[in-house]
């Protein structure tokens, strides 16, 4: 009876989790003539078809909002792994004065909601001369505090005595970091990508004030101008939502084995 209940408990997450998403991707494969609101609804698609994708991209230039999206995300990725990767191990390994206070710094940015900074930024940024560029919606997370804290637990884990075999061969803070520590964590900087990759391809309220011009929208702008656009046509919003999600599965299952390894080095535990 135990079993059964654990089974049912583990469906009812499971539909819950992933349920909206199957929807939305059957909204997206169903031709015009069929009824997405017949009752009782329908999950499979009486005659699939890719047209509404083809629609999506004919009038808005999703393409264009994607590779957009791209670009900062990847910059995200680069800059938090090695940022975080850096600073990270120089809390954990290497000592000097005002360590403590650092650390406490980086813990107390992740009690400061991003909404109650919002406006500095802007300033900060259009006294730079970068509002209304790709840039400008990539540097506040450049470096995000949780990165760091998750690499600096990453590094704390490994055993003292590798680096000071490494010492006693004579190697530097700059080689013991690239080729002692750096190789052992590389779940961690997957996990560090993974969550910078989604944080910064999801982020929607930043963009959407520093961003002006259509040219630079992301792809998170651009979809509420497809909810503008198409608000009467699901199928193409679906078919938008699906072009969206998509990198995020594709980063996420590229890089599993290496996530759930970071998971297991201790990487999430706060």
């Amino acid at each position: 009876m135990r079993l059964v209940l654990r089974y049912a408990l583990l469906l009812g997450v499971l539909l819950l989790s992933i349920g909206p998403f199957l929807w939305q991707l059957s909204t997206s494969l169903k031709g015009v003539g069929e009824d997405i609101y017949s009752y009782p609804p329908a999950f499979l698609p009486s005659d699939p078809t890719l047209a509404n994708y083809g629609k999506v991209a004919d009038v808005v230039p999703v393409w264009d909002f994607a590779l957009n999206s791209l670009m900062v995300a990847s910059a995200n990725v680069v800059l938090n792994c090695l940022g975080a990767s850096m600073a990270g191990y120089a809390l954990s390994r290497m000592r000097f004065r005002g360590r403590g206070f650092a650390t406490l710094a980086f813990l107390l940015a992740l009690l400061v909601p991003g909404e109650a900074i919002l406006v500095s930024l802007f300033l900060m940024m259009r006294s730079f001369g970068l509002a209304d560029t790709l840039v400008a919606v990539v540097l506040p997370g450049a470096v995000g505090a949780l990165n760091v804290l998750l690499m600096r637990n990453a590094f704390s884990a490994l055993p003292q005595a590798v680096e000071e075999a490494a010492v006693i061969d004579g190697a530097n803070a700059w080689q013991r970091f690239t080729r002692v520590a750096l190789p052992s964590v590389k779940g961690s900087v997957a996990v560090v990508a993974i969550f910078s990759f989604m944080f910064s391809w999801d982020d929607f309220l930043w963009p959407l004030i520093v961003l002006s011009n259509p040219e630079n929208y992301t792809l998170t702008i651009g979809l509420n101008y497809l909810k503008g656009t198409f608000a009467l046509d699901q199928r193409l919003v679906a078919a938008g939502t699906i072009i969206a999600v998509a990198p995020l599965i594709l980063m996420f299952v590229s890089l599993q084995r290496y996530f759930f390894r970071g998971v297991g080095e201790g990487a999430v535990k706060g």
